[in-house]
């Protein structure tokens, strides 16, 4: 992983939901996308338990019920799942806490839990500012501060180094403590120290290192602790290492730890002459150490101005979690550079994005008309946008609308709309000048859909609705159905499509004339790539892309994801009966990441019918009742309906995107049944759950047009349908 540009910080400038007020001392855990912040401390204790979804940037509150713990500050909290653990921490000034609780996140429900104690010796003492590991099924508590007096009011500091190991049950409760005996010299006692754990892939070795805190005086030492072996060792380092510090954050990304901001000492100050801070300032120095080679990198130094407010304000006693590839922090505590205590807290969240996003899915189809695409794409977490980028070569144009030969298969090299045929048809075969294939399908499938693999001419692609689609008013060409799932067929919606650029995906439809088409033709090379734009969610209407300037061959900036200036260029209509590529990538910090698979789909040809709508699946006596309604736009007369199943067959099973369909329907009504007998040969497909695939089809006097496919869903089960 390459070293992050200074560039990669990001404010996030907009909440919605209940946001958080301002605290330091507080604690944060990551589970998937969701951060989890629990007490902190400015003008009082914060006891309440607050959720950020990072992908959605909103905050909640959760309904939270059990034996709900008091505010607490400076605690130890860790998450093993979907429990978290929180122990001790002060609850009131002068009053430290050694109790130990359990968070069942998944029903939001509190659990006071009491380890047994050591087989010899104490629990650990009521503290704050400890550190408090998870690995495996064990918590490594190390530390922290005590207070020797009995009186609360009256504060006599005890600095600590003791090491105790808390054993969990598996999934909810614990067992107890225990005092392994360690070997070597243990570290001097501190508080507001970090602890991270990290295993080498090859060593299998975990190793736990502290870094930093305060016993008067601010520490920069590293200590680093054999799991295995018990044994305590101070590392040799390179590089320079951070300035003393405490109440700064550790979080462990790959083989790094990131170290940010803290306490330290003020300039000019002698701290090896001085046992104890005279004063101290926040930070916002930011570093790593290479857990492989203990080598230290400065990212951003502590002298290192920040005039344009271009990164986090200097803080101490926030918290730093680290989901995907960023690195969140929120709520930074105190922020003076003096040690009188007249700063306040700051409300701001960054994330650090550490390398270039991963590619996203394949384009999937949602609708088709004429001279426009609605499509999406699955979400990557984390990202600021995507590139939508589409490809043609546009001197092979539509064929002719008026095409008289007589359609051939869907998908096939036979005629299966012959009254009585059984033919059985290929996905990878196409007729696409007389639109007899499915190149634009309906998918009923929750969130995904079937991957397609598109051959040399055509596409079958796969569409995933992902919200309710309004009927198509303002063109009559339209190639996909609006669906109605029963319970056996599972419901997906659609997005409407947010920008974050200049673009115009929604103008009206173009008419088509084969003669000469409405707008001049752009001649563009097979292997040049336009923008459509960049897109801030994973759903674009697309309807006009931008041209290339002459002599480039791609116009997007991939460095820090400049977003092009489209108002600068030529914008082209999308061409009815044509052949489109697609790709797309996802956009964060650090630039635009790799594109996706390629997806292939066609603009329909005017006169031809749309798809079947409103399909519906039940089950019945002799197998299963399958219905559809007439599709919305039949250009003409519908003369018949043709319905289809994909088979089982040595080809399915060898490349399993290449599907095999067999006519089982073909007539003026529109329902079927299919039989016990038909589905017992169904194929069962997996590129997203489980499912049992069907295709409808409608003709009129010009011919087939598109199929609706539905996928009917079958649980987890590879057994025979209708078991």
């Amino acid at each position: 992983m390459a070293a992050p540009s200074l560039l990669n910080w990001r404010r996030v400038s907009s909440f919605t939901g209940p946001v958080p007020r301002a605290r330091h001392g507080h604690r944060a855990v990551a589970i998937r996308e969701l951060m989890i912040i629990f007490g902190g401390g400015n003008e009082g204790i914060a006891d309440e338990l607050h959720v950020y979804n990072t992908v959605t940037n909103q905050w909640f509150l959760p309904a939270v019920r059990g034996d709900i713990p008091p505010g607490c500050a400076a605690h130890g909290f860790v998450c093993d799942g979907t429990r978290i653990l929180v122990f001790g921490g002060m609850v009131e000034y002068g009053r430290y806490s050694n109790e130990l609780y359990e968070l069942q996140a998944s029903r939001w429900l509190w659990k006071k839990v009491k380890p047994q104690p050591p087989p010899s010796g104490l629990p650990p003492c009521p503290r704050l500012g400890h550190s408090f590991s998870l690995y495996g099924n064990k918590c490594y508590l190390f530390a922290g501060l005590a207070n020797e007096s009995e009186d609360s009011n009256n504060n006599v500091p005890r600095y600590l180094n003791d090491f105790y190991e808390l054993e969990l049950q598996h999934g909810s409760g614990v067992v107890g403590w225990s005092v392994p005996a360690t070997k070597g010299t243990v570290p001097s006692p501190r508080e507001s120290h970090t602890a991270v754990i990290y295993c080498k892939r090859d060593s299998g070795s975990p190793k736990m290192y502290v870094f930093g805190g305060m016993c008067g005086a601010r520490l920069d030492d590293l200590w680093q602790l054999d799991l295995e072996t018990m044994s305590w060792s101070k590392p040799e380092t390179k590089g320079t290492v951070p300035l003393p510090r405490s109440l700064h954050t550790a979080s462990v990304i790959g083989n790094k730890m990131y170290i940010f901001g803290g306490w330290v000492p003020h300039k000019g100050e002698n701290t090896e002459n001085s046992p104890h801070d005279c004063e101290w300032r926040c930070t916002s120095s930011f570093s790593y150490l290479n857990l492989d080679t203990a080598e230290w990198t400065t990212l951003v130094s502590d002298s290192q101005e920040d005039k344009k407010n271009s990164r986090p304000r200097p803080r101490a006693g926030h918290c730093a979690v680290a989901i995907a590839l960023r690195l969140i922090l929120l709520w930074s505590g105190r922020t003076l550079s003096k040690k009188p205590l007249t700063a306040g807290c700051c409300r701001t969240c960054w994330y650090f994005s550490l390398e270039k996003p991963p590619a996203p899915s394949q384009v999937q189809l949602i609708k088709a008309t004429t001279n426009s695409f609605h499509v999406k794409w699955d979400e990557v977490p984390t990202v600021e946008g995507y590139l939508l980028q589409l490809n043609t070569d546009l001197t092979h144009q539509a064929a002719s609308p008026d095409a008289s030969a007589a359609p051939n298969t869907l998908g096939g090299r036979t005629d299966p709309h012959r009254q009585g045929s059984n033919s059985i048809l290929h996905n990878s075969v196409s007729d696409p000048a007389n639109c007899t294939k499915p190149e634009h399908t309906a998918v009923a499938a929750r969130g995904m859909s079937l991957k397609s693999k598109p051959d040399s001419r055509a596409a079958d692609s796969s569409v995933a609705l992902h919200s309710p689609l309004a009927p198509n008013t303002s063109n009559n060409n339209s190639c996909m159905a609006d669906m109605l799932w029963k319970s056996e067929v599972d419901e997906i919606c659609a997005l409407p499509a947010t920008k974050i650029s200049r673009v115009e995906a929604h103008a009206a439809a173009t008419p088509f004339s084969k003669e000469t088409p409405s707008n001049p033709v752009a001649i563009l090379k097979a292997e040049q790539w336009c923008d459509v734009g960049i897109f801030k969610n994973n759903t674009a209407l697309v309807s006009q892309f931008y041209l290339l300037p002459k002599g480039k061959q791609s116009m997007s900036k991939v460095g820090n994801a400049d977003v092009p200036d489209y108002s600068l260029l030529k914008k082209q209509d999308l061409v009815p009966g044509t052949v489109y590529k697609f790709r797309v990538a996802a956009i964060n910090g650090c630039g635009i990441g790799p594109f996706s698979k390629l997806s292939e789909f066609k603009t329909c040809i005017p006169g031809f019918p749309g798809a079947p709508s409103t399909v519906r699946i039940s089950k019945n006596v002799e197998g299963i009742h399958l219905s559809w309604e007439p599709p919305t736009s039949p250009s003409g007369n519908i003369l018949e309906y043709s319905a289809y199943l994909a088979i089982r067959t040595a080809q399915v099973q060898d490349n399993p995107s290449q599907l095999v369909f067999m006519r089982i329907y073909c007539g003026l009504k529109t329902s079927c049944i299919v039989t016990a007998g038909q589905l017992a040969n169904a194929h069962i497909d997996y590129t997203s759950r489980p499912a049992i695939v069907f295709r409808i089809s409608a003709k009129n006097e010009k011919g087939y047009g598109p199929a609706t496919q539905v996928r009917w869903l079958q649980g987890n089960s590879k057994k025979a349908p209708l078991s």
